[in-house]
């Protein structure tokens, strides 16, 4: 016999699992809420861009992090990875259309920041 503690605790992470699983809400939250992924996001908006210009335009990302987070949202299908046969090789990555999909929350974030928590309205990115 199951004891009762335990019984709740597996269904709690069941009902999670499911949440996570049916909830558009969480499934977004899930691809969108890593450190630095909307502001990889928010810097393919204007175009397509080279590792080192993502790199410079991320002031505090690690070459590893900005590669991590790259490939998990290339997986995602946010972005598309171009790779060019030359020396050095040459990298661009761009939004795909399910990563301009995502544009208009980008769009209401920096809108939220500007009006409710004093951001510049010059700060264009």
């Amino acid at each position: 016999m199951t004891h009762p503690t335990s019984l709740a605790s597996e269904l709690t992470k069941i009902a999670a699992a499911q949440d996570e699983i049916i909830c558009p809400v969480a499934r977004t939250a899930r691809i969108v809420s890593g450190k630095w992924t909307l502001l990889i996001i928010r810097d393919l908006t204007t175009g397509t861009k080279r590792f080192s210009e993502l790199e410079r335009s991320l002031e505090g990302i690690s070459p590893k992090t900005l590669s991590e987070r790259l490939s998990a949202l290339e997986r995602e299908g946010i972005l598309s990875r171009r790779t060019y046969a030359e020396v050095p090789p040459k990298v661009e990555y761009s939004l795909t259309d399910k990563g301009q999909a995502l544009v208009p929350l980008i769009a209401a974030m920096r809108e939220y920041g500007q009006r409710w928590l004093g951001c510049g309205s010059d700060d264009t990115r």
